[in-house]
């Protein structure tokens, strides 16, 4: 198992967390779920720049952690039905 952060690993997980939230589909029913998952969804917006902002200045460690957390915010709102995740169980962890 390689253990190393490089910046194709940070780049592999960008591509995959940008394939994540084109996937997964609002699943709200109500003005205060839709609330919550916009929120959600500008945390997750919100690490992936952090990530990118990270990698370019070389701190892939928290550039890792960053992209991690935004994909994170993707999977529970998925985990908790306000996104539907279309049965990708390799992209979520589904309920």
């Amino acid at each position: 198992m390689d253990d190393t952060i490089t910046t194709e690993r940070i780049e592999g997980y960008l591509t995959l967390t940008a394939e994540a939230r084109a996937k997964a589909t609002p699943a709200t029913n109500n003005p205060e779920d839709e609330i919550r998952l916009r929120t959600m969804l500008g945390m997750c917006d919100d690490y992936v720049a952090d990530a990118r902002h990270f990698m370019e200045t070389g701190d892939l460690v928290s550039a890792f952690g960053a992209i991690n957390y935004a994909h994170a915010w993707l999977d529970a709102a998925v985990r908790i039905g306000l996104m539907d995740g279309h049965g990708d169980d390799r992209l979520f962890t589904l309920p």
